[in-house]
């Protein structure tokens, strides 16, 4: 089911943020330092800017043709390609 609605896509946007907060105050508190805060952002951004680079850039750069819906989709699929010397 796909949600079409405008109002519930934005509270699903801000639940996922909530979510990513809540879990990271849960993560720092017990041993908050400026340096674990920072080591934690960068890898929130790290593995933010790597999921972009699996669905956007692949896609609209390397090859178009090339259709996924996911990570495991995605490993399938160049591991495919590899076997069949593509």
């Amino acid at each position: 089911m796909d949600i079409t609605s405008p109002f519930l896509l934005k509270l699903k946007g801000a639940l996922f943020a909530f979510l990513g907060l809540l879990s990271a105050a849960v993560l720092l508190a017990p041993v908050f330092s400026w340096q674990a805060l920072g080591m934690f952002v960068i890898s929130v951004w790290a593995f933010c800017r790597a999921y972009y680079f699996c669905f956007y850039v692949l896609h609209h750069y390397g090859d178009p043709s090339f259709r996924y819906a996911g990570l495991w989709d995605l490993v399938k699929g160049i591991m495919k390609r590899r076997c069949s010397g593509e």
